[in-house]
């Protein structure tokens, strides 16, 4: 499965672990900006609760309709008419477009269906999370999430923290090496 903390983790435990991703990016002198859907601003919220955040964290955009995906994020119209929001592609798009509208070293997405309905042919609990970074390379991860409404949130923004922490270690790790996990969309 995907490297979600667990839902029963402290709210304490996981607001350190954003504000770990803060201080990676400080450390590197690079920024994140984030592009939300289903998760409304709550990732940005978990971000500008770590003392200290502006200086890594640029800002967001809740892009919650789809024409606002297009317009403000650059999402192919033709692909959001064909696929629906809830799409890899669309959440790889709308991290590129935040980072590049925001100004910022990275972009994080977030893209799914928190319920109470399917919607795109997606069932409840299907999530689009990706991470756009600085050396162009655009990641993607796929979460399928139980629980109503708040639990599914909750765990989209655990989860986009935890992918973007991943490539933030990766990254350093590859630091002059090749990006070897290509444009794909990791599933569980």
């Amino acid at each position: 499965m995907t490297d979600v903390p667990a839902p029963e983790e402290r709210d304490e435990d996981f607001l350190d672990r954003a504000a770990h991703v803060l201080e990676l990016l400080v450390e590197r002198g690079e920024s994140v900006a984030v592009a939300e859907s289903l998760t409304g601003g709550m990732v940005a919220a978990e971000f500008t609760a770590a003392p200290g955040s502006s200086r890594a964290f640029r800002g967001s955009v809740t892009a919650y309709a789809t024409d606002l995906k297009k317009d403000l994020l650059g999402v192919d119209g033709k692909l959001l008419a064909e696929r629906g929001a809830v799409d890899e592609d669309v959440a790889r798009a709308m991290a590129e477009g935040v980072r590049a509208a925001l100004g910022a070293s990275w972009g994080l997405s977030t893209t799914g269906v928190a319920g109470p309905d399917p919607q795109d042919g997606k069932s409840v609990g299907t999530v689009f999370t990706a991470v756009a970074g600085p050396d162009g390379a655009t990641v993607c991860r796929e979460l399928d999430l139980d629980g109503d409404r708040a639990e599914i949130r909750r765990g989209s923004v655990r989860g986009a923290v935890a992918l973007l922490h991943d490539e933030l270690a990766g990254n350093a790790r590859r630091k002059d090496k090749e990006h070897d996990g290509g444009n794909g969309c990791l599933q569980p």
